[in-house]
């Protein structure tokens, strides 16, 4: 008895817990024909499963009614009763060890199907992210992203296992019983439901309760993950040690833990009055089984063995009906999990290669910008408000970034953009790479419009050093195979040799198998630079785009830099996007950026000697002509 309703009831109670959530959340059209679509190559194996629940019910159905049958015979006795009787326990075996087997098979196709749709979902969103648009990234909080494809997607596993099988199951149940209990004797069993309202009313107002218990748990669960998060990080644990003050920090994270605590005592408390309470209400209704049951008996009404029936059978009916009462929200929360998923889903690929797309020409180093224009997508076109932790997106569109840029690189040239922040520099970067496509005008890479080209082909002719060289937290090889999977130890090493790092990694004690720590921090700037750059050698791209490549660096590392980059653009096309203008004085044409046009081009002497912005900049920068170069703007 206690088992079944202890189940049963729990799962009421938490599912009148997440009423309020989900009353909250509006479905999107189309959500169930979406749902079957993702059920569709699983329907041989759901038939199966659920033919294994539907027998299972009834087994659980017939088990009483033997048991009943067998008091029957011990009273009414017999010359053949004992042969009865141990005919009767050896169907009721039989039924257990079907019953045993069923279960198995259960336990293998819900995990097939259950598991099946988590791979089919999680490869799918986890394909989909990788194609949304930079933005998305930039607005959407990491966290919520995660455990969108970690909780919806487990809670959409529970609707093709736990939900469906617990519908079909308890409804199968909750008829048969109650068809057999009210042909046994329907007195019997009205009397023994009219306790029910008496456990479920309350029950719901225990539930939410629980609820808000529930939602504030959560917040402060997660402002607790957000602050390990921050400060457990590299950046956030020098942060702290410099300017913190850890006996604050401690006073804060434990004021939240200790009302955590409070919320957990509370919440086991109600929980366990509720389950007490649902148990003496089951006992309650067992007893007064027996007492109306036995009275019927000794009047001759009933007999003694269907009095034993019925108290057996009001055990399996009181759990499906407390389930089902709350069936709604179980599938709700199904719906909700399945509809969140495809929010996500339905975001829109920042670029998609075109049925004809053809390839960039192998070795291709022409670069043309015609007329570009471009300006960033709105909010509403690339995030969610739910990822994003706020109630609604910013409707506001964007400014224009790049008003009618044009010029070309040649081959083999080197051509830098300078100018203040802000004036799209870094913009017309990651159109080159098409990580966005032109609002207007055209960019050519070896004649073919990117637009045109296909995402393999242009990757493999652009190579990118960024202002921040990413390294993943994993070994010194894995990042540098990155570029090239199948490269071998040997060009390994001559990549570091060509970017000047190859010594800082023979004195590490493994190696290439060092791993670089979180987002690279075993390494200096100037070092993890270089790393890049022996990255960017093992691609061997014929067209390279230095972005802030040494921004940041001191003149020690930015020398180091500067000679690893000697070897990597020679015989290559180059756009340097810079700050310090004395890393690109020997380019062949520099182009000068403001308000998304380019208002100065030539080369730098020319331009010093023409006067206006570049040579403003270079004014800002070598004021002092004793002091080493620094940033604008």
């Amino acid at each position: 008895m206690s088992g079944a309703m202890g189940t049963g009831g729990w799962g009421m109670l938490r599912a009148l817990g997440r009423e309020a959530e989900l009353g909250d959340h509006q479905l999107s059209r189309g959500t169930g024909r979406r749902i079957l679509a993702f059920a569709r190559p699983y329907r041989g194996e759901i038939a199966v499963f659920l033919t294994a629940v539907v027998i299972s019910a009834a087994i659980g159905v017939a088990t009483p009614v033997l048991a009943g049958r067998v008091v029957n015979v011990i009273t009414a006795g017999g010359a053949d009763a004992a042969g009865t009787i141990v005919r009767i326990a050896v169907v009721i075996a039989g039924l257990a060890v079907a019953d045993a087997g069923l279960s198995l098979v259960q336990r293998w196709y819900s995990s097939r199907i259950g598991e099946g749709i988590i791979l089919h979902l999680r490869t799918q969103v986890y394909d989909h992210v990788q194609r949304l648009p930079l933005q998305f990234f930039a607005r959407t909080q990491t966290g919520a992203l995660v455990s969108r494809l970690n909780g919806d997607v487990l809670g959409a596993q529970r609707a093709f296992t736990t939900t469906l099988s617990g519908v079909v199951s308890n409804v199968i149940q909750l008829v048969l019983t109650a068809a057999v209990m009210f042909t046994l004797s329907w007195q019997i069993t009205a009397l023994s439901l009219v306790l029910l309202p008496v456990f479920i009313l309350p029950a719901r107002r225990v539930g939410r309760r629980l609820a808000e218990m529930t939602r504030e748990s959560f917040a402060l669960d997660a402002q607790m993950n957000a602050t390990m998060t921050e400060r457990f990080g590299v950046s956030g644990a020098l942060l702290v040690k410099l300017f913190g003050r850890p006996e604050v920090e401690a006073r804060r994270f434990a004021a939240r833990a200790r009302r955590v605590r409070d919320i957990g005592i509370r919440q086991a408390m109600y929980s366990r009055v509720f389950f007490v309470a649902m148990m003496l209400v089951a006992a309650l209704a067992q007893a007064l089984t027996y007492g109306v049951g036995g009275w019927l008996a000794v009047q001759g009404a009933v007999s003694a063995g269907t009095v034993v029936t019925l108290a057996l059978l009001l055990t399996r009916l009181y759990g499906p009906l407390t389930a089902l009462s709350n069936v709604r929200v179980d599938v709700m929360s199904a719906l909700v999990s399945f509809d969140r998923v495809f929010e996500v889903l339905d975001l829109a690929p920042a670029i998609v290669d075109r049925p004809d797309a053809v390839p960039v020409p192998a070795g291709a180093g022409r670069v043309e910008f015609a007329d570009v224009h471009f300006t960033y997508p709105s909010a509403k076109d690339v995030s969610l408000a739910s990822l994003e932790g706020v109630a609604a997106l910013d409707r506001g569109g964007s400014a224009p970034v790049l008003r009618g840029v044009s010029f070309t690189v040649e081959p083999g040239r080197l051509v830098a953009l300078v100018g203040p922040s802000g004036a799209g520099k870094s913009t017309a970067s990651l159109l080159l790479n098409r990580i966005y496509d032109v609002t207007a005008g055209a960019i050519r890479v070896g004649g073919v419009d990117v637009r045109d080209a296909t995402a393999a082909s242009l990757r493999d002719t652009i190579g990118v050093v960024a202002q921040e060289a990413h390294l993943f937290h994993e070994s010194l090889a894995d990042n540098l195979r990155y570029a090239r999977p199948a490269a071998t130890d040997a060009e390994l090493w001559a990549a570091l040799a060509a970017a000047q790092v190859a010594d800082v990694v023979r004195a590490l004690p493994d190696g290439l198998d060092t791993v670089v720590g979180e987002r690279g921090y075993r390494f200096s700037g100037g070092e993890k630079q270089r790393i890049a750059i022996a990255r960017l050698l093992l691609k061997a791209p014929s067209i390279v785009v230095l972005d802030e490549a040494t921004a940041h660096l001191d003149s020690e590392s930015e020398a180091a830099v500067a000679a690893a980059l000697q070897t990597a653009l020679a015989g290559r096309t180059a756009l340097v996007i810079a700050h310090r203008l004395s890393t690109v004085r020997d380019a062949d044409e520099i182009l000068v950026l403001d308000g998304g046009r380019i208002v100065q081009r030539g080369t730098h002497a020319a331009l010093l000697a023409a006067g206006g912005p570049y040579a403003n900049l270079y004014r800002t920068q070598f004021a002092d002509p004793g002091a080493g170069p620094a940033p604008a703007g």
